[in-house]
């Protein structure tokens, strides 16, 4: 009988950034529970959750990023929230203050996906970076949102519109070449992209 191996585990950061969302009295966070259940049902690992909500502020998500990858040796950090253009957006600033590399890509096809839907899309300012052998990428604030921006947008059958590719079929593969976890997707909520070359082998038990 021929099995897969055990899936590795992957330690998964979510950072949720709202002034309004830190008060809880005065608005509920959406962005970490909208994260959780799109990466539960994407995601075939056991997933090592590390959760953390904070306010709009330059150097206290710097940090929350800082001790995410360098501390709880997350392989994958989510941000939610603080991408616009208000003076209190400084999420990508934060970001890309913590970074070794930045990853363009993911930012333009995030934008591309959102404008699908409103023409603000174009007002974001979400960015990827590696720092160390981790992928931190920022995402929208609004859970439907969030999952278009994650799974991508189908196409429309019988009809000139083709499916936009949802910018998590390509992070496997980049945690894989950054020195992470070997991330397995269920491919009828998004199919991860990996070359054949990069694909694991099924082994004989």
């Amino acid at each position: 009988m021929i099995e897969k191996a055990p899936l590795d585990p992957v330690h998964i950061g979510i950072v949720s950034v709202s002034d309004r969302a830190y008060r809880p009295a005065f608005y509920a966070d959406m962005g970490i529970p909208a994260l959780q259940s799109w990466l539960q049902s994407a995601v075939r690992n056991p997933i090592v959750w590390e959760t953390r909500l904070i306010p709009d502020d330059q150097q206290l998500v710097s940090d929350a990023l800082i001790d995410l990858v360098d501390r709880a040796s997350c392989s994958l950090v989510l941000t939610t929230g603080g991408t616009g253009p208000a003076a209190r957006d400084v999420t990508p600033e934060a970001t890309l203050a913590v970074a070794t590399k930045v990853m363009p890509g993911f930012g333009e096809q995030m934008r591309q996906i959102s404008l699908n839907f409103v023409p603000t899309a174009i007002l974001s300012r979400q960015v990827a970076v590696v720092r160390n052998k981790a992928l931190i990428i920022n995402l929208p604030g609004q859970p439907k949102a969030i999952a278009e921006t994650l799974g991508g947008v189908p196409g429309v059958p019988n009809s000139a519109q083709p499916p936009v590719a949802g910018i998590f079929a390509a992070v496997p593969y980049c945690v894989d070449l950054i020195g992470g976890p070997y991330i397995e997707t269920d491919p009828a909520v998004c199919k991860a992209f990996r070359p054949k070359s990069a694909q694991r082998p099924i082994p004989a038990s």
